[in-house]
């Protein structure tokens, strides 16, 4: 019996990450609008160090998985297992 093990490693994972709720941000230094400045921005996609980034990638990559056969480990659900045949 063998077992084939595979590691991924996205960087920027978290940016530019579809939200599922609405996210407001104060105007950025720099960029305030001298006409409005106590408007906010609203995202429409995620930002870094957004503290719903994490959530929305997770759960974006955690359906994609699913959806493809791969299951969760009890133990570890950012550890994505598939069984091939009758391995695993």
């Amino acid at each position: 019996m063998w077992l084939e093990i595979h590691q991924l490693d996205i960087h920027n994972a978290f940016l530019n990450d579809i939200l599922d709720e609405e996210v407001y941000m104060k105007q950025p230094l720099g960029f305030v609008d001298s006409t409005l400045p106590s408007h906010v921005c609203r995202l429409h996609k995620s930002l870094y160090g957004l503290k719903q980034a994490l959530r929305a990638w997770y759960t974006r990559l955690n359906d994609f998985m699913l959806s493809i056969s791969f299951r969760t480990s009890k133990m570890d659900t950012s550890l994505f297992i598939i069984s091939i045949g009758n391995i695993c």
